[in-house]
């Protein structure tokens, strides 16, 4: 007999979901809005350019998460950094583990230097390991006792028992909420025996937030934006550059 998915689902433990709203420094807000006014400014002179749309949008992502995505030498500090390595402090005195995503190499690579810093344990995963190699990371957590094992979006959608981990951290929002549920589940599936517990990590006032929001009304128009293809395809470059002017308040 074949089990239907909301039978697993019964026998798995509690799973809360938590959107961690943070804000960004007034410097960071200043940098991120100077991108935002520059991507503006760059569309409406370059409306034909599928490519051009796609850059902005990835850089005011990446804005959105250190600044030191969008220009290595810049020195302010992160605010979504700190309040990551603030969870990850209260995950380590609480006995938890955690699996950290992020779309981004580059945020956890960044991420990485943040915890050797702390000397915090971790074990790392992305789309370039190999496959004996994953295979041998996924055994080292589950009977290890690193505190966190990251995970790049590439190489964390399907194929890892992680129930080792009964958190999950996403750096930055996967607005397609079937790929983050993917995720979210390489820790919520059969053999988890603890309730799990998701956060995301979210940039407030920023396309982060308005993106989420516009997802629930206009579905096409989100996942054209968060996806790595023609942006023009299923929306014009007036509809980008609207996005950007509006206020996250304004998008309902």
């Amino acid at each position: 007999m074949r089990r239907t998915k909301e039978d697993v689902l019964n026998e798995l433990p509690e799973k809360t979901e938590i959107t961690l709203r943070v804000e960004l420094s007034p410097e960071e807000q200043a940098l991120y809005d100077n991108l935002r006014q520059e991507a503006i400014m760059n569309l409406e002179s370059d409306k034909k350019n599928p490519l051009r749309a796609l850059a902005e949008i990835t850089k005011l992502r990446q804005a959105a998460c250190n600044p030191r995505l969008v220009n290595p030498k810049l020195t302010l500090p992160s605010s979504k950094m700190q309040a990551f390595l603030g969870l990850v402090s209260q995950l380590g005195s609480g006995g938890h583990r955690a699996l950290v995503f992020s779309q981004f190499t580059s945020h956890l690579a960044l991420v990485k230097e943040e915890l050797d810093k702390s000397g915090i344990s971790y074990l790392y995963l992305d789309g370039s390991t190999p496959a004996q190699e994953r295979s041998r990371l996924v055994k080292q957590f589950q009977t290890g006792d690193e505190l966190l094992f990251l995970i790049s979006l590439k190489a964390g959608g399907v194929g890892l028992n992680l129930t080792a981990a009964d958190y999950v951290i996403h750096l930055d929002p996967w607005w397609n909420p079937a790929v983050e549920d993917q995720a979210s589940d390489r820790a919520y599936r059969i053999g988890q025996e603890r309730p799990v517990t998701v956060y995301r990590i979210i940039a407030a006032g920023t396309i982060e937030e308005k993106i989420i929001r516009l997802h629930q009304n206009k579905r096409s128009m989100a996942d054209a934006l968060l996806q790595d293809a023609d942006l023009y395809t299923n929306i014009s470059a007036d509809d980008i550059i609207k996005l950007l002017r509006e206020s996250a308040d304004a998008i309902k």
